[in-house]
């Protein structure tokens, strides 16, 4: 008999809804954008022809809708892997367990997933602007370790060279990353021929896990020089943001598609940022959006 899980486990509200996101099995579209600001779910659906719902719970906000078509649902998930976590959770929950028998299904309902957010540059060819797919995922935030499998999924080999690369041991900058692959055929359809394709790493916090020093000393101050010169098998680290290792990881492990676009809103080597980015970021949702 497939698997049941518990109320304590899963948490439906009383109206039938998902715990933190509030929404129902049937709101759930197959293809999926992710944006980390609720102000930005409107964005997307702005594009979309038809609206069928529009949810919100704390920093979560849902839009389902068409466009030319196609059923696409926008998610905020707020900032961080920690969130991330709790919106794959749920989405996959709203997929693949039956709300009344509590029960997981019999078929999978394998999701798409496409995360749209911003990024900081680590490499002269990404300035402020440049548009860049994760092929890759380096998680600095450990959350695929506390689950089953991430072995099996994620790139070892990469994970070692980039540990011995950083020169990290002990303590100083713990927990060890994992490096996790986006889906192939999803990177391919959505960074085209127009996109940067790299390794992006996925921090746990802003400031010092990005190497930015206020008024605090960094662990490691030659961090951030570091992961610049690193290089494997022809790829560079490009980008640092804060999603894309779970969202990966957890669609690997789950058995959906996943990758992240992000703009560059500051080249971390020019010293340069854009905080004005908002007013063209429209231009990579509408590729996302035509290409999910």
């Amino acid at each position: 008999m497939n698997k049941y899980f518990a109320p304590s486990e899963l948490i439906i509200n009383e109206d039938g809804s998902i715990f933190h996101l509030h929404v129902k099995p049937e709101q759930l579209a197959d293809k999926v954008i992710l944006v980390g600001d609720p102000g930005r779910v409107p964005v997307v659906a702005a594009h979309f022809d038809t609206q069928e719902c529009d949810i919100s719970s704390r920093e979560f906000r849902t839009i389902t809708g068409t466009h030319k078509g196609k059923r696409i649902t926008v998610v905020s998930t707020g900032i961080g892997c920690d969130n991330i976590d709790i919106v794959m959770n749920e989405l996959d929950a709203l997929a693949n367990i039956d709300f009344n028998s509590r029960r997981e299904k019999a078929k999978l309902r394998s999701l798409e997933l496409v995360r749209i957010g911003t990024c900081g540059g680590l490499q002269p060819y990404t300035p402020v602007g440049t548009f860049i797919c994760s092929v890759k995922s380096v998680g600095f935030d450990g959350l695929l370790n506390f689950y089953e499998g991430r072995n099996a999924v994620c790139d070892l080999p990469l994970e070692r060279a980039l540990l011995n690369h950083l020169g990290w041991s002990g303590n100083l900058c713990a927990p060890a990353p994992y490096v996790i692959d986006a889906h192939p055929e999803l990177i391919e359809r959505i960074a085209a021929d127009d996109m940067v394709r790299g390794i992006t790493v996925a921090c746990g916090g802003f400031f010092g896990p990005q190497g930015r020093q206020l008024r605090i000393p960094l662990a490691d101050p030659r961090q951030n020089e570091k992961i610049e010169s690193f290089s494997y098998n022809g790829l560079q680290i490009t980008n640092f943001e804060m999603e894309s290792s779970a969202l990966a990881g957890l669609a690997r492990l789950m058995g959906h598609k996943a990758t992240t676009c992000c703009m560059v809103i500051a080249n971390r080597v020019a010293g340069e940022a854009d905080p004005s980015y908002k007013n063209k970021i429209d231009d990579l949702i509408q590729l996302v959006i035509d290409r999910i």
